[in-house]
Formats: C-alpha cells, sequence, structure tokens
C-alpha cells in the first residue's frame, strides 16, 4: 500500500506547507534544546560536581516531541520507505486502489495515535515522574506531532483523485465488513488475534505500507480484535519504546554527519582521499570503501554517509567511465560493512533492546568491521583498473586545507572513541558533544557553516531521527503484543531444542539467516527490536557471548537491508546514485557474497568480536 505521494511543500498546498514548517520548525527546536540540556548537565557534572537531577528526565520528553514532530515532517515530504516491490507488479488501476487504501490507513493510525497520547497526557495530569516533572509533559507533545501527522496524511490521501478515494474506502470498508459478519455469524471459525495480526502484517507491509505504519497496524489489530486493552496502551508503549536517554545519541549522531556534510569536512576528507589513493588501480572503489569507514566512525546513519559519500564520488564515477550501477553497488556493500563501526545507531538500538553495553558493541565491532573493509578493498583492487581521466579537469583545493579537514575529522573520531574508554560520557553525552565540536569547527575553524546552513542540518536531523524513531516506536508497540502472546518464550524453547539436538552452529546459522530475512523485509531498527529480545537469551543459554552475537545480527541484518529485491536500503542507495536497482543486482549480489563469507567467519571466531572488548575491559 505505497503512500507516496508529491511533497507537501509544493506551493498547491499553502496551509499544509506552512504546517511543515512549523513542524520543522518545532522538531528542530526541541532538538537543540536537548542538546543544550544534555551539554549543560555534563559540564555541570563534572566541572562542579553538581548534577542536575532533572536532566534526563527533560531529554527524554524533548526527545520524544522531537522524534513525532519529526516524523511528521518526514511523512509530509513523501520520505517513508515501505516494500514497493510487490505492488509495482500489479496492474495500474489495482495499485491505484492498493495506494488509496494505505493513505487512508496510514490517516486512521496516525489520528489514533494523536487521539491516545493526548488522552494519556490527561489521565497522567497531576503525577510525576522520579524528579518531580509532570507526566503529561512527554505525551502531550507526541500527541501534537501525531496530530501534525494525521493533517499530512489526510492532505495526502485528499490529493488523489475522487475515483481512488472512495475505491480505498469501499476496499478497506469491505475488508473490516466481512470481518465482522464473519465474526458475528461463525464466530468460533475466526483466526485468532494473533493470526490475524501477522496477516495484516505481511499483506500491508508487502502492498507497500511503510514500515512504521505497518507495524504499528500489527499491533492495533491485536489490540482491536481482543478488545480487552485501551487504545492508551498503544500509545504508552510507543512513547515507552524512545522514552530512553540512550536513544538520544540517535539523533546526535545523525546530527553530526549533517554537520559534517554541511560545514565542509566530509567534502575535504574524501578529496584527500582521492588524492592519496584515487590513481591506483580501482582507486576510485578504494576510496569509496575507505570513505565509509572513516565517515561512518563520525556519523551513526547510514544512510546519512551512503548520501555524504554518493553525492561525491558516484559523479566522479561516472566522469572516469565507470559503471554507475556498479559504483552504487559497492557504496551499498560498504554501507553493509559500515553497520560494525561506531557508532552505528543500529549497534545502540541493540544494546537499548538487548540490555548490553552500547561501548561494549561499539568495540566489538571494530575488528569484523576491519576484515569487511579489507575483503571489499581487496575486491576492488583485483578486479579494478587503473581510472580514465575525466573528461574536464576538476578544479583541485590546496592539500593544506585538505588536511585541515583530515585533521578535524580524526580529532572527532578520537573523541568519540576517548569519551568511551575513559568513561567521561556515556554515548548520548558523547554524541552531544560530537555535535558541539562539528558545529565549532564548521563555524570557527573552516567558517563554512553559517547560522542558515545549521538549522538546516537541525532540521534534516529531526527529520531523519524522527523516521527512525517512529519505526522503533511502532516496533516496541508490536514487541510488547508479541510479549503478551509469550512469543519470546516459545520461539525460546524451540531454537533450544533445535541447538541441543544439533549443535550450537545451527542456532547461529538460523540467526543470521532469520536477520538476513527480516533485515531485508523491514527496516533494519525494526528486525533488531524485534528480534534481538528474542534470540539474545537464547544465544547467553548457549554460552555465546552477548556482544560477539550482537555484532553478527546487526551484520546479518545489514546484508539483509541492502539484499535485492526487498531491501529497502538499496533502493535508498540507488535514489541517491540516481540509478535504476536492475543495474546494481548483479555487482551487488557478488558483493554481498563476498561479506556473508565474512559475517560466517565473524560467527564461528568469536575472537575477531571478543579480543577488544576483554582487552578494554568490557
Amino acid at each position: 500500500m505505497s503512500v507516496a505521494a508529491p511533497s507537501l511543500e509544493s506551493g498547491g498546498h499553502r496551509i499544509t506547507a506552512s504546517l511543515l514548517a512549523v513542524s520543522d520548525v518545532v522538531a528542530a527546536i526541541l532538538l537543540a534544546a536537548d542538546l543544550l540540556v544534555v551539554c549543560v548537565s555534563v559540564l555541570l557534572r563534572f566541572l562542579f560536581n553538581a548534577p542536575v537531577e532533572w536532566a534526563d528526565d527533560v531529554a527524554r520528553g524533548l526527545m520524544v516531541g522531537s522524534s513525532f514532530f519529526g516524523a511528521a515532517s518526514a511523512l509530509a515530504r513523501a520520505e517513508n520507505l515501505g516494500v514497493a516491490f510487490f505492488i509495482d507488479m500489479l496492474p495500474r488501476d489495482a495499485r491505484r486502489v492498493v495506494g488509496s487504501m494505505g493513505a487512508l490507513l496510514v490517516t486512521v493510525i496516525a489520528f489514533y495515535v494523536a487521539f491516545n497520547a493526548m488522552k494519556m497526557g490527561w489521565l497522567t495530569t497531576g503525577q510525576t515522574s522520579g524528579s518531580g516533572l509532570p507526566l503529561e509533559w512527554t505525551f502531550y507533545p507526541m500527541g501534537a506531532g501525531a496530530l501534525f501527522m494525521t493533517v499530512f496524511a489526510l492532505e495526502i490521501f485528499c490529493t488523489r483523485s475522487l475515483r481512488d478515494i472512495v475505491a480505498g474506502i469501499l476496499a478497506t470498508g469491505l475488508i473490516v465488513a466481512f470481518y465482522l459478519a464473519w465474526d458475528f455469524l461463525a464466530p468460533d471459525s475466526v483466526p485468532s488475534s494473533g493470526t490475524l495480526m501477522l496477516i495484516g502484517f505481511f499483506i500491508t507491509l508487502f502492498g507497500g505500507l511503510p514500515i512504521g505504519f505497518a507495524l504499528a497496524l500489527a499491533a492495533l489489530i491485536f489490540i482491536w480484535v481482543e478488545g480487552t486493552l485501551p487504545g492508551v496502551i498503544f500509545a504508552q508503549q510507543m512513547a515507552r519504546g524512545i522514552d530512553n536517554f540512550v536513544l538520544l545519541a540517535i539523533p546526535f549522531f545523525i546530527l553530526v554527519g549533517y554537520l559534517m556534510e554541511a560545514n565542509g569536512m566530509s567534502v575535504r576528507l574524501i578529496e584527500l582521499l582521492q588524492r592519496a589513493v584515487g590513481r591506483m588501480r580501482g582507486g576510485l572503489n578504494v576510496v569509496m570503501v575507505m570513505s565509509m569507514v572513516l565517515f561512518s566512525g563520525i556519523s551513526g546513519s547510514k544512510m546519512a554517509d551512503v548520501a555524504a559519500v554518493g553525492s561525491v564520488l558516484i559523479p566522479a564515477a561516472r566522469r572516469s567511465r565507470q559503471n554507475p550501477g556498479g559504483a552504487v553497488a559497492l557504496l551499498a556493500a560498504s554501507a553493509v560493512m559500515a553497520e560494525a563501526i561506531p557508532p552505528c545507531i543500529n549497534l545502540i538500538i541493540l544494546g537499548f533492546v538487548a540490555n548490553l553495553s552500547i561501548g561494549g558493541l561499539f568495540v566489538a565491532g571494530i575488528l569484523p568491521a576491519g576484515l569487511m573493509a579489507l575483503a571489499l578493498i581487496v575486491l576492488s583492487i583485483i578486479l579494478g583498473k587503473r581510472p580514465e581521466p575525466a573528461a574536464e579537469a576538476e578544479p583541485r583545493a590546496a592539500v593544506s586545507g585538505l588536511w585541515s579537514g583530515a585533521i578535524a575529522s580524526f580529532g572527532l573520531i578520537f573523541m568519540i572513541f576517548f569519551g568511551f574508554k575513559t568513561g567521561f560520557a556515556t554515548a548520548t553525552e558523547i554524541s552531544a558533544f560530537a555535535v558541539v565540536y562539528a558545529i565549532i569547527v564548521g563555524s570557527i575553524v573552516f567558517r563554512e557553516l553559517t547560522f542558515k546552513t545549521a538549522a538546516h542540518s537541525f532540521v534534516q536531523s529531526a527529520t531523519r531521527s524522527g523516521l527512525v524513531l517512529f519505526i522503533v516506536a511502532a516496533a516496541q508497540s508490536l514487541a510488547f503484543v508479541l510479549t503478551l502472546q509469550q512469543v519470546p518464550h516459545a520461539v525460546g524453547d524451540i531454537m533450544l531444542s533445535l541447538s541441543g539436538s544439533q549443535g550450537v552452529w545451527l542456532f547461529m546459522l538460523l540467526s543470521i539467516a532469520v536477520l538476513i530475512v527480516m533485515g531485508s523485509v523491514l527496516e533494519g531498527a525494526a528486525a533488531l527490536i524485534i528480534f534481538g529480545p528474542l534470540l539474545m537469551p537464547v544465544a547467553v543459554k548457549l554460552g555465546i557471548d552477548p556482544l560477539h552475537f550482537g555484532v553478527v545480527l546487526v551484520v546479518a541484518m545489514g546484508i539483509g537491508l541492502f539484499a535485492p529485491p526487498l531491501g529497502l536500503g538499496l533502493y535508498g542507495a540507488c535514489l541517491i546514485g540516481n540509478v535504476p536497482i536492475e543495474q546494481t543486482i548483479k555487482p551487488i549480489m557478488g558483493y554481498l557474497g563476498l561479506l556473508l563469507l565474512c559475517l560466517l567467519v565473524i560467527a564461528f571466531v568469536p575472537s575477531l568480536s571478543t579480543a577488544l572488548p576483554r582487552a578494554f575491559g568490557y
């Protein structure tokens, strides 16, 4: 159920475009306020030994509000990705009806979230958190953001033709009427609420409904069919899914990536790498892999890294007469490798849901990422050739200016790892100071970061992180429903029985297969939130090191995320490179095959993942 629609920023939607501007401003201001709260809290604690007790509660509340306003802006700009592979096979008229149904469902889900978040705010009025802050301060901003989302979703639905609108309403109504009639006439034969939830989830997912809304709808189907759970539980679980100080590292690290691009640090770093190794055999491809390694050590968002690197190197590949499809395929494969490089947001999410040390996961991923990067570089050199000179000479910047960008980049990487090693600050606090560092370097050292570009970076970060955290919130609501049905316990028993008879190796292979498949079907964060807590306890019972297993899960998810034909990450890379996905399938399969071999080595040689954490005391 694809809800792809023109951006509501266009002049034909003046009221909604004005609301979008308000949504952007609110999301960015809340994010900036969050940054200020975290930085001031750390400085007061470190310099004056005066911790601010309410800082964590305020920061979490601000993040929830910023996430929902950011998610609303992402919806208005039609940035929500869904699985379009199957719906594209339908006839044109059928696609339009399914798309209209999807747009209607998004509107209904957004309104349900808004209504119940507001209701939850009203119900918690007078209650306070541990630090004494009112609980409704979390739910009212969440409800307001979801209300903006509802308006944008309704606008998207109403932009369709009257015929499609009527067809979407009738088709959705007929499905609901069919279920109600079946439940009234033969209630004993109606499938269980869990079965209906799974059916609804996969139909809407493969019908193109954005991932976050498909997850939320699955949880709502269970709640509606059961009829015993109040709607406020749904809103409460969505808020609980992102109401955690640890997850604040996600928008901050994403913001670092956008600031790097805005302050010119990324262009300088890539240009320096091109000067250093660009003229060797397979040089441009080597530069691409090395750029992804370095960028991923600074920014937590893989798609932000892909955009930053791809926007420079894909045009360079075209100018040097390389196959752009192969270049995009390598870019996507490098993003898979970069899933194990800290501070990847998927490592943060897995650490949060599986209760693992995030610093430990960061350190555990370094050697596996190095193995995959080395494999991609060696393959690039073997299969590559010396790049042909570009038709037109590019103006070349002074080497001294390029080195300043490299030094600034490595300074940021050093600050991140020094913070973890010394225990000076948590992952969230380190990410906040990384933002401050990027702002200072861009505005004072490079003098390229203006107030306007910095504000735009905050808006971009709030939108991108809102997109990610809305999926996290929706996945948490589904994980709650799965827990009610005792699915984790059942999965654990099945996995333990299989492994008991066949050995730990079978459990490891099954886990890899599950994460590759679900990483392809779902967005990466959702796959980890649902399956991480299911599989991690079983791995611990079988004696597998949790940090090692966590790295295996994240890399397997990354392979699925960029695997054709369903991988949403591959579609994103193709959009950034302006290359049809058909041109990337053959080369990406070769790269993914190599990465799968690396993953098997990582899985069955645990010391690759455990050596550094043990050396650093994790």
